[in-house]
């Protein structure tokens, strides 16, 4: 998940999974998967950067049965 800002200043989590595409004109449009566009404040560049850091962190994390127990 990626924290993304609107056009009007809301703050909204966006699942990054969901990207087909982003475009700078002259916001930045975030087109998902299913069609649906998004404008948001941030820059295209910044979008990437969020974009790629979210899937690098999501292969970084162990899963629950890597973690060490507790005894």
């Amino acid at each position: 998940m990626i924290r993304l800002t609107r056009l009007n200043k809301d703050e909204f989590v966006l699942n990054a999974e969901l990207i087909r595409y982003v475009e700078r004109c002259p916001d930045t449009l975030i087109t998902l998967i299913n069609g649906d566009t998004l404008m948001v404040r941030e820059t295209l560049d910044d979008v990437v950067r969020r974009t790629v850091a979210y899937h690098q962190a999501k292969h970084l994390v162990p899963k629950p049965e890597y973690l060490p127990y507790n005894e």
